[in-house]
């Protein structure tokens, strides 16, 4: 690691910003058991000390853990930073003008995590959370490996519960990523979904539990796709689910469990892509996504992969005006 700062013996996370999101996630993971100390920074300090002062009501109820109100310069000794902040559109306001104004965010977050000398990971939550995981990379100037974006992995939490629900199996029991960018241009990789060890394509057939199978996959893959739409039409926002995904990333990065997540990650050829973040299978541990698994695609997969990456360059491009 590029830093002389040496981190605690406790483990501290550092929640950038106090919203739903960012509250959420301080409310799952102080019921984890997995950090000693939780430390939530926002502009808005009132929010801050309301969000706290709410958490810490429930201690006589859950794991012993610190929980608290915080600055910058809780950055150096952090295990984690996750940085939810970030503006919502406003009426007139274009998407671009959005991307600009969240990539200054957090851009200018990454930069303060990177001059306090922290050793530890930053997990970007912020959206469009592939372009905002590149910004936050390149403004910290850190190796890859320790910026990390929460990617799809809980678009692959969606694909496992629809497939579970449809094929009537325990949803522990499915195995299957959802790839690409977080958004509409995200994929299925059916080639990497099985269901009790079995690879889909040889399970269908012992399930029998639908007729016209490939019409099938296309409805489902269109409802983990539709998603977020549907629960932000209905309750104006999405926060439980993101929230435990975020402490299963956490849990892999603070107990170094090498899980292998479809966290967004900074590509240098693998899947002959360059210099685009984006989701893939990789191992996540206490440093970070330490290994890409290059996993070989069917050329359908490989193709819709390599479509997201030019979707998400053209974002990246946009923001420096290109």
């Amino acid at each position: 690691m590029n830093s002389n700062t040496t981190l605690s013996n406790r483990r501290k996370v550092v929640v950038v910003g106090a919203g739903t999101v960012g509250a959420t996630y301080a409310y799952s993971l102080s019921q984890s058991g997995l950090a000693d100390e939780i430390v939530i920074i926002d502009r808005n300090e009132d929010l801050v000390r309301g969000q706290v002062l709410d958490l810490v009501h429930g201690q006589p109820f859950i794991p012993s853990v610190a929980i608290r109100a915080g600055s910058k310069d809780d950055y150096a000794d952090a295990h984690l930073i996750v940085i939810t902040a970030g503006s919502a559109q406003k009426p007139g306001e274009t998407r671009l003008q959005l991307l600009r104004k969240n990539a200054g965010i957090v851009g200018g977050i990454a930069s303060d995590v990177a001059a306090s000398g922290s050793s530890g990971v930053m997990l970007i939550v912020s959206n469009p959370v592939d372009v905002m995981t590149y910004t936050a990379l390149k403004s910290s100037g850190w190796e890859r490996s320790r910026v990390i974006g929460s990617g799809t992995v809980l678009d692959s939490a969606r694909f496992r519960h629809i497939l579970a629900k449809h094929c009537d199996i325990d949803v522990h029991n499915v195995h299957a990523y959802i790839l690409g960018e977080h958004g509409d241009s995200e994929f299925a990789a059916w080639s990497m979904t099985n269901i009790a060890g079995m690879p889909i394509d040889k399970y269908c057939p012992v399930c029998n539990s639908c007729s016209g199978w490939e019409l099938e996959r296309g409805k489902i893959e269109q409802q983990v796709r539709e998603s977020a739409y549907h629960i932000i039409s209905a309750k104006g926002s999405t926060h439980y689910a993101v929230g435990l995904a975020l402490v299963r990333i956490t849990a892999s990065i603070l107990r170094n469990q090498k899980s292998v997540m479809t966290v967004s990650v900074y590509l240098n050829g693998e899947f002959g892509l360059h210099d685009v973040c984006l989701s893939v299978p990789s191992v996540v541990s206490g440093a970070g996504a330490v290994q890409v698994i290059n996993s070989p695609l069917p050329q359908e997969e490989m193709k819709a992969l390599h479509r997201s990456a030019a979707i998400l360059k053209e974002a990246i491009v946009s923001l420096s005006g290109g």
